[in-house]
């Protein structure tokens, strides 16, 4: 089995139980005071820290809303390969996964494979570790935390498999309460020889729990039951794309009518009509995220809705850019706008800003966070003066300032 990345150093274990915060710069007085003029965010950036960039952990910045402006904070939290992030619904612990490989064969691989907690300072945006736990499945890549903050979901992309964990109400991952396990292939032997797990998505009602894999060109579906904090698989079970396309990561639309995955693999977007009750999905387009001149390699990465439902983005590495497609409300189809840069190499992971007036893109592989302007007419992206040096940023989240 095939790793994500080429670990070049191992991870001397020593995790503190206390507040892992690092203070680079000064801290503005605004920001020590707890206030937020303008709806100010802090934003936490998860990296790769077992590359040549050798990040540090979890980073932190403040987001002004009313500019775009980005200042960093330092290092929140020192952990390994923390490559994806989520918090609870109400932002008041945040939670990491451990991306990194068992196999023996892949230098660097190590069996320190977890899934970590942190309570939030709403104030300075410190973190505070609480626990962690093994994901004990090989590399995982993803997690989502449900609406009723009794349940974790985790992806693991090594083992091709979802794993659910008991979350107690002080923030702590508790014990593993249940097990979804992929299996199959594709048709490149490369990259789809088993199944690989690759986002773990809850649908808007909390019903149900989406989850892509990339080794089978599968994305499963599965009912969740949050009094037992347990799932199973749904009937459907799951729905098929395009054999070779790899779907990664998968986005509702607004009303959740319509949805959207993302294809690594094929560079493309499948939209699906998408039936609330029994959780089944029906692919009606599949449209691709490369402008029309490109003829690179290219992994498509990231997919997002704006809040009004109007426009999709999706992220490109090897054309390095995001496209954006406008949703047709009736039919929830896609006519591509726009194939805009991200200003730099890599665009692992992108979000939009709580006001929607921007997006901040996490360039890998040029070890940088760039600002773009969201044209609130047309949804079209510009790039914004406001940039920041992160070594091999892979996630961003927003978390707003109280």
């Amino acid at each position: 089995m095939l790793s994500r990345q080429n670990f070049l150093r191992r991870f001397a274990v020593a995790l503190a139980r206390a507040v892992c915060f690092i203070s680079i710069p000064a801290v503005p007085a605004l920001v020590a005071q707890g206030t937020s003029a303008h709806g100010d965010s802090f934003v936490y950036v998860g990296t790769y820290t077992d590359t040549p960039a050798k990040g540090q952990g979890i980073y932190l910045y403040r987001y002004e809303t009313k500019t775009g402006h980005l200042t960093a904070l330092g290092v929140a939290a020192q952990v390994p390969n923390p490559s994806f992030l989520a918090t609870d619904p109400h932002n008041r612990f945040l939670y990491a996964v451990t991306e990194r490989g068992s196999d023996p064969n892949v230098k660097g691989a190590t069996s320190d494979q977890t899934v970590s907690s942190y309570s939030i300072n709403s104030k300075t945006g410190a973190l505070t570790f609480l626990n962690k736990v093994s994901s004990a499945g090989g590399m995982p890549c993803h997690l989502v935390v449900d609406s009723t903050d009794r349940m974790l979901f985790v992806a693991d992309y090594g083992s091709g498999r979802v794993v659910s964990y008991a979350l107690n109400s002080d923030g702590t991952i508790g014990a593993q309460t249940g097990v979804g396990q992929d299996s199959g292939s594709s048709i490149n032997p490369r990259r789809q020889e088993g199944p690989h797990v690759h986002s773990t998505v809850l649908s808007p009602d909390n019903r149900f729990l989406i989850t892509p894999d990339l080794g089978t060109d599968q994305i499963k579906i599965y009912k969740i039951d949050p009094a037992k904090q347990t799932f199973a698989a749904n009937d459907p079970p799951s729905v098929s794309v395009t054999p070779g396309y790899g779907p990664r990561h998968f986005a509702f639309g607004r009303g959740a009518k319509f949805a959207y995955a993302v294809c690594e693999m094929g560079s493309s977007v499948v939209v699906f009509s998408y039936d609330s009750e029994n959780g089944s999905l029906q692919s009606i387009q599949t449209i691709s995220s490369l402008p029309s001149d490109f003829t690179g390699q290219n992994n498509s990465a990231e997919i997002e809705v704006d809040k009004t439902g109007r426009y999709l983005y999706a992220s490109n590495r090897g054309s390095d850019s995001i496209a954006v497609f406008a949703i047709d409300p009736q039919k929830g189809t896609l006519t591509k706008l726009q194939v805009a840069s991200t200003m730099g190499k890599g665009p692992r992971n992108f979000k939009i800003d709580p006001a929607g007036k921007r997006i901040v893109a996490a360039n890998q592989n040029s070890d940088s966070l760039t600002v773009l302007n969201v044209d609130p007419d047309t949804g079209q992206l510009t790039p914004a003066s406001d940039t920041a040096n992160v070594p091999a940023p892979v996630c961003v989240i927003f978390v707003p300032v109280k």
